[in-house]
Parts: C-alpha cells; sequence; structure tokens
C-alpha cells in the first residue's frame, strides 16, 4: 500500500481572511492545492480530492469574479496541474482509479470530479445535501450529468487501511482521512480540518464555518494522531509542503 502526493497547483491567498482572521490580515501567501493517491495491495487505486477545474489554467478568476472572495483567492494553476498530467506521471491513466473521496466540497478539492463518471465517489451526506442548496459552493464542478455519489454518515472505512473521519467545522460534512501504511505507519490527511498549522498551534478557528465544531474537530483529529502516532498533514501549509514526499520523486510506503 502507498501514498502519493500530487501537485494540483496553487492558490495566493488573504492569509488573515482565509486561514487565520486577525493574523496576516492583508498578507498574500501562496498555498498549495494537494490531491492524493492511494494504491492499495489489490492494486485499487483511491483518489482523494480532485484539485481545482482546469479551466482556472487560463482564467485565474473564474470561480470567484464577481464575489466578495475574488479579492481573498487568486488560483495559481498550471497545464502539468491538470488531474491527467499528475497521473501520467505514474504511469496511470484517469480509468485506473477505482473510487474518489472528497473531503468536501470546495472548488479547490472537487474541481475535476467531472473526470469520473460512473465511478464511486464518497462524500458526507452532511456535506453533499447543503453543497447543492447553497451559494457558497461552486456547484458547476461536482453537480453534474453521469456522477455516482456515495454518500456516507460519519466514520467509515471503505477499503482496508483507509478510514474517512468526519471532521465537521470548516465545512459543514467535512472528512479527514487517515491512512494506514506497511511502513509510514498512519498518515493522517487533515485538509483543511487543519489547513495550516499555525491554526493548531494558535487554537485559531475563526475562518470556520462553524469554529465550535472546527475546534472540536481539530482536538479530535489531534488526539487521534497522538494515539496512532500518526503523521499530520495539513491541508493547506506552504512550509510543511516543501518537507513532503510528493509524485513523482517520492512517495509514502
Amino acid at each position: 500500500m502507498k501514498l502519493f502526493v500530487l501537485q494540483a497547483g496553487f492558490a495566493d491567498v488573504d492569509k488573515g481572511e482565509v486561514l487565520t482572521p486577525g493574523s496576516g490580515d492583508g498578507t498574500v501567501m501562496r498555498i498549495p492545492v494537494p490531491m492524493y493517491l492511494v494504491e492499495h495491495d489489490d492494486r485499487s487505486r483511491t483518489l482523494i480530492d480532485t484539485g481545482m477545474h482546469p479551466v482556472h489554467v487560463e482564467d485565474p478568476g473564474h470561480t470567484f469574479a464577481g464575489s466578495p472572495l475574488a479579492d481573498a483567492i487568486a488560483p495559481v494553476m498550471r497545464p502539468e496541474d491538470r488531474l491527467e498530467h499528475r497521473l501520467a506521471e505514474l504511469g496511470l491513466a484517469v480509468r485506473d482509479i477505482t473510487r474518489v473521496v472528497n473531503t468536501h466540497l470546495h472548488f479547490d478539492h472537487c474541481g475535476q470530479n467531472g473526470l469520473f463518471p460512473g465511478v464511486p465517489i464518497l462524500v458526507q451526506r452532511a456535506e453533499y445535501e447543503p453543497a447543492l442548496a447553497e451559494d457558497g459552493y461552486a456547484r458547476a464542478y461536482f453537480d453534474r450529468p453521469g456522477l455516482r455519489y456515495e454518500l456516507v454518515d460519519g466514520d467509515v472505512e471503505p477499503a482496508p487501511g483507509l478510514c474517512l473521519v468526519a471532521s465537521p467545522g470548516h465545512a459543514a460534512g467535512f472528512q479527514a482521512v487517515l491512512v494506514r501504511l506497511p511502513v509510514t505507519g498512519e498518515v493522517l490527511l487533515c485538509g483543511d480540518a487543519i489547513a495550516v498549522r499555525e491554526q493548531l498551534d494558535t487554537g485559531n478557528w475563526q475562518a470556520c464555518a462553524d469554529p465550535v465544531f472546527g475546534e472540536a474537530s481539530a482536538a479530535r483529529l489531534r488526539s487521534l494522531a497522538d494515539d496512532t502516532g500518526a503523521l499530520m498533514i495539513f491541508g493547506h501549509d506552504p512550509q510543511q509542503w516543501d518537507e513532503l514526499r510528493r509524485a513523482p520523486e517520492g512517495c509514502y510506503e
């Protein structure tokens, strides 16, 4: 079993507005946008998040033009950040993906869902149903004909060594992912439940849709990591990003 960390581009964000209100307001920070690929022992493959839609290569402002976030989030995506290219670097194609997991349905985590008609896409019910109704979600990226969503409730283990951990706060139905690897041990993909280490260090959860749930979920994930010795990978931490083994050069086994 292996875990690959894939590059899906970057985003220039107002640090204070998007990540840490009251700290770094007005400061532009370039954050990574990751995807993850788990290769299981039976050769099936789970893709965790699908990054940003390729429309952002030519039109970075496409998603947020005219919205309150237009000045706070600026996607930075190159042609090689397309999912097809990242998979090809590993000798794979879209057809080689067995299942998809969306940690949640914000634009930078479901942008290429449309590549997977008929493939099971696992998302929390508490995320999917509100996302269809709320204006804050870019429905065009995930509400597409032919997509096959499998709605889950709470913690589930869709495959051996892969556990989805319900972690609401950043989004109503956010789910982190715990991967159990034979050599590395446990790796906890915190995603936007803990987007940057600073949130955990300072207890600043004010950027969450629900800060109370966000704080509780972060505490749960930290406890889970302490109990299992898991490596915590934060959702968009630029400092940690430079420390990770990233595909195609490396992986976690």
